[in-house]
């Protein structure tokens, strides 16, 4: 039986992707300082740790696992990463784990291990045009990020490329650019922009108001978590050693965001925009490159991926005594 280690199996993509391993026949461990926020984890060994510190993380990694996939960190939505009032624990804590992860690994002899960088990486000046297309993973050259976050993200690109070229480590690495879905944080000030206008519509009662950031025409793709986990999946079997964006190409603005929400909810809601943290311009994702090395990229449409999450995040608020929503409606295709 094949062995698989997930650091942040706590998380979003952590907690599916022990989910999918498990469904593959994996025996799988999971790590991180919590469980599991909405659902019992399904791994194997769930060890309750901090991979911020060595002895923890040397623990975790005990043994030589088939496949080791790195998603902890500390990060959240723009209303976390942009205020710049959480930079020094977000360098410090996220550098700190991959730092830990990367000597634990060489000391046990792992070779392959998956890391999930972000799309926060690609300089901020050539997303300042809400029209312009795709990211392309060579335009992360010359570097000037965002946020530190993003400078974080880099820089650990670069450290697990570095222990690829002196300890013969197999690394892969994509960048995610905006995973949303069910399980997702949503309430708790870390969610991003799917789950928080799902829970603001839903909130909010017929011909009432939601609030959004800026002028709500900043444009963003956001991608299904399902996909996210096939195209991590993928990459880490692969021969390709090559950072790959995993993301959708289908972009559209927080105003149309919020309409096809609405529109989802059969409700009719106005919005009104206010000062507030809102990353860069657009953002959207190149997804030429993992279709030449993969034979894959994502295709789910987001209106699909946005109905369940809305549909999870409205049972959510039910179970609180909160929801006002009427009866969902069906999605557009």
């Amino acid at each position: 039986m094949k062995t698989a280690l997930v650091c942040g199996a706590g998380g979003f993509i952590g907690s599916h992707l022990i989910k999918r391993l498990k469904k593959e026949g994996f025996w799988t461990r999971g790590v991180d300082v919590k469980y599991p926020s909405f659902s019992g984890t399904e791994a194997d060994h769930f060890m309750i740790g901090d991979l911020r510190e060595l002895t923890t993380t040397t623990q975790a990694i005990d043994r030589r696992f088939d496949e080791i996939y790195q998603l902890a960190g500390d990060m959240g939505g723009a209303g976390y990463i942009f205020t710049g009032e959480n930079d020094a624990e977000i360098m410090h804590n996220s550098c700190q784990i991959n730092l830990n992860v990367l000597e634990a690994c060489r000391l046990r002899n792992c070779k392959r291990i998956f890391y999930s960088s972000s799309a926060c990486v690609y300089p901020e000046h050539i997303q300042r045009d809400p029209k312009n297309p795709g990211l392309v993973e060579s335009g992360v050259y010359p570097a000037a990020p965002d946020s530190e976050y993003g400078w974080e993200k880099l820089f650990s690109e670069r450290l697990y490329r570095a222990y690829a070229r002196n300890h013969g480590l197999t690394i892969r690495i994509a960048r995610y650019h905006n995973i949303f879905g069910p399980e997702g944080s949503w309430n708790d000030g870390r969610e991003k922009a799917p789950a928080a206008l799902c829970r603001k519509v839903a909130l909010a009662t017929e011909n009432g108001e939601i609030e959004i950031w800026g002028d709500g025409e900043q444009t963003r793709s956001f991608l299904y978590i399902d996909e996210c986990l096939e195209g991590t999946t993928r990459l880490m079997r692969s021969d390709c050693d090559e950072i790959l964006n995993i993301g959708s190409d289908e972009m559209i603005s927080i105003n149309n965001l919020v309409k096809m929400i609405c529109g989802l909810a059969k409700k009719n809601v106005k919005v009104k925009h206010i000062p507030g943290p809102i990353g860069v311009r657009r953002r959207n994702s190149d997804n030429s490159l993992i279709a030449e090395k993969l034979n894959w990229k994502p295709s789910e449409l987001l209106v699909h991926g946005i109905e369940k999450t809305y549909r999870w995040i409205d049972l959510q608020l039910k179970d609180m005594g909160l929801n006002v929503t009427p009866t969902l409606g069906s999605a557009v295709t």
